[in-house]
């Protein structure tokens, strides 16, 4: 539960300071809409993304993974439609859109530290588990 709640507060960091750079992209009318839009895009992401990830593979396979990109575009305007004072343009805002926000989440997410000490970038893994090997002299 903690780290969908850290990665639900980098989404919504990465959403605000995305709008507010370039607010011809994403546009909210209040700071209420703007959580409420990335609580949807997070629960989107975690439940509708890896559907779409799975059924997109082999466009993801040829596009050495650029698709990803149009995967999140499309879950970017979903969210959009849902939630009204929420605005995205079109198709090509919300692709511009989903990578400025997946460069702003990949570069703060990498400022939380794990358990361990070290700093790893936040995924869907608890904790890091240990190969149990032998090695053969």
């Amino acid at each position: 539960m903690q780290a969908f709640l850290i990665r639900w507060f980098i989404t919504a960091f990465a959403v605000m300071l995305v709008a507010w750079m370039f607010p011809s992209l994403i546009s909210y009318d209040t700071f209420g809409t703007l959580v409420g839009a990335s609580l949807l895009l997070g629960i989107a992401n975690a439940f509708i993304r890896p559907v779409l990830l799975l059924l997109s593979l082999p466009f993801i396979i040829v596009t050495m993974g650029l698709f990803i990109f149009v995967v999140n575009a499309l879950l970017l305007l979903f969210v959009s439609s849902l939630v009204h004072p929420f605005h995205v343009n079109g198709f090509w805002e919300a692709f511009f859109a989903s990578i400025l926000i997946s460069i702003v989440s990949l570069a703060f997410s990498s400022f939380f530290r794990a358990s361990d000490g070290r700093m790893h970038l936040i995924t869907h893994h608890e904790r890091v588990k240990r190969a149990r090997v032998r090695v053969i002299e």
